[in-house]
């Protein structure tokens, strides 16, 4: 059947909106830490691994991409539901290290290589609107969290606060969609191509020439660092996003119905700022509009000191929400346009290779991202209790979550100046 809803967008989908539930993790690590016994802290790096696996299995993965969706596709479903159910055990026998195996290590490849897999698909398919094509997919990675959260919420309370139970019966629900993802999805058959098979040899003599090619591209290397400035600044906000929202006294029930908002934001991002793109002459412009906005909202609440005098005043609780909601918004379109941009600079021919290669900035953005900002708070200011409007008490850093943002304001700076000195102006219409 050659339909592209039916052997793109829906498969694209199915895929996404299983693999992006790996962001529902600060959902449930207090309480897999609590079970287990270990800090928090210590399970928040099986979502970095997670995120670092993802990007290198991308990366080294690429090439099989482009050479059979089938192929990675299937190492997709195997791998993320090994992990599903792989964590689950780990839980079970209250072991960290198999935990971050499974969560962080297998289910990361799976994240690479489903990520990956729809994304040339999609854009052979919708040859005309391949922004909104992959801001579709990308979007349902977003929105995965918006979706699964509540169930999973619902599964955690249902087995007494026991994540273990959740893991499996998860890991068979994604194992069922991907599966069925896997088997629909399908390129063009007007789309010809030809790959040579080779053995371990040929793959990494590839590999070394597809990072050669990358790397030694100016306009690549442009793409990959303004690529991972957003994606750090993001996660270094997102991942303190929850204590923002105490710190100017919102109640735990409004910080829930917020996380959704932001999430929302986020699938919005990734289809509303890939769609606009589609629009413009250069996909560029999307980036600079993206890093203008976040230094603006950053720049209010850091003129305003919206964090640290937010608690007690509306109008600045409401501008550190609205910033928020602009980076998760920037930070969702950041994801969705990278593939569409490096199509019209380096062509269609080898998109999911090169695309690959520059999801590896996702991996170090990973790793330095969230655990920038937690050093940050760890070791500026003073935690403090405070009274949230519902009558609770939280304890919270202001003045921590208040310097991170100096230096996510910076780092924006420098990706809208290497967004406009190192990526030149090309149509988006110039490649094929």
């Amino acid at each position: 059947m050659e339909n592209k809803w039916v052997r793109g967008a829906i498969p694209a989908l199915l895929l996404h909106c299983s693999i992006g539930t790996v962001y529902c993790w600060s959902t449930f690590s207090k309480e897999i830490a609590d079970y287990i016994g270990a800090t928090k802290s210590a399970t928040e790096w099986a979502f970095s691994l997670a995120i670092f696996f993802l990007g290198m299995s991308a990366a080294f993965l690429g090439d099989v991409v482009e050479k059979n969706i089938h192929r990675s596709s299937l190492i997709a479903t195997v791998c993320f539901t090994a992990g599903m159910i792989g964590t689950g055990f780990g839980i079970m026998i209250k072991s960290l290290p198999v935990i971050l195996l499974f969560y962080g290590c297998i289910m990361g490849i799976g994240l690479g290589t489903g990520y990956l897999s729809p994304v040339k698909t999609l854009m052979l398919w919708f040859e005309d609107k391949k922004g909104l094509a992959t801001g579709l997919a990308v979007a349902g990675f977003g929105l995965a969290k918006a979706i699964a959260s509540p169930i999973m919420q619902a599964i955690l309370n249902a087995f007494d606060n026991n994540p273990a139970p959740m893991f499996f019966i998860m890991g068979g629900v994604y194992c069922v969609m991907m599966f069925i993802g896997h088997l629909i999805l399908k390129k063009p058959s007007t789309w010809v191509e030809a790959h040579s098979e080779g053995g371990i040899k040929e793959f990494f003599a590839t590999l070394a020439s597809n990072f050669k090619t990358s790397f030694g591209n100016k306009t690549f290397i442009g793409i990959w660092l303004m690529f991972y400035i957003n994606i750090a600044c993001g996660l270094a906000l997102i991942s303190q996003e929850k204590m923002i929202f105490k710190s100017v006294g919102l109640s735990v029930g409004v910080c829930a119905t917020l996380a959704t908002v932001t999430a929302i934001a986020n699938a919005a991002g990734r289809l509303g700022f890939s769609a606009w793109a589609d629009t413009l002459k250069d996909r560029n412009t999307i980036y600079k509009l993206i890093f203008i906005l976040s230094i603006a909202f950053t720049g209010l609440v850091i003129v305003t000191q919206g964090i640290v005098n937010g608690a007690g005043s509306m109008p600045l609780a409401i501008l550190c929400v609205a910033l928020l909601i602009m980076v998760n918004a920037g930070y969702g379109g950041g994801f969705s346009n990278v593939p569409t941009l490096l199509s019209d600079h380096f062509g269609m021919g080898k998109i999911s290779s090169v695309h690959g290669m520059c999801l590896s900035a996702w991996a170090i953005a990973g790793l330095t991202g969230n655990q920038m900002a937690s050093a940050i708070v760890n070791r500026v200011g003073e935690f403090e209790e405070i009274t949230l409007s519902n009558g609770d008490v939280a304890s919270v850093n202001p003045v921590g979550y208040q310097t991170v943002l100096y230096v996510t304001g910076a780092l924006y700076v420098v990706a809208l100046i290497i967004s406009c000195v190192m990526v030149p102006k090309l149509n988006n219409k110039a490649k094929k």
